[in-house]
């Protein structure tokens, strides 16, 4: 199998969805700029609140919000740290300010999974 995927999920203000797309797609550009086989944003369309977890949930989702649900895959998981080191160390994000990004980065979370069935 070998591939691996870097998934998050990110709760974004409605009145930021194009400063997200925006971020998004040159965050894109970059990941796939340095090997990256796919880099893919979603945004919520059908992701209601559960009884103990959900979406929403997982971000304590606020009124005026919406989930965005990503992942960037790779070739392995070899190949994904040595392409997070280069985007750490890109230039195009070295400039960005937490606190004036288009989401809330406190309630954000991700990891890396192992591929165990691709069809």
């Amino acid at each position: 199998m070998g591939l691996y995927v870097d998934g998050f999920v990110v709760p974004v203000p409605k009145k930021n969805i194009a400063a997200y797309r925006k971020l998004a797609r040159m965050a894109g550009r970059i990941w796939r700029e340095y090997g990256a086989l796919e880099y893919v944003e979603c945004v919520a369309d059908d992701v209601k609140p559960g009884k103990w977890t959900s979406f929403p949930q997982s971000v304590k989702l606020k009124p005026g919000e919406v989930v965005w649900f990503s992942y960037i895959v790779y070739k392995s998981r070899k190949a994904r740290d040595r392409i997070n080191a280069k985007v750490m160390k890109d230039k195009r994000f070295a400039n960005m300010d937490p606190k004036k990004m288009p989401f809330d980065g406190k309630r954000m979370f991700w990891g890396g999974f192992k591929t165990m069935v691709k069809m």
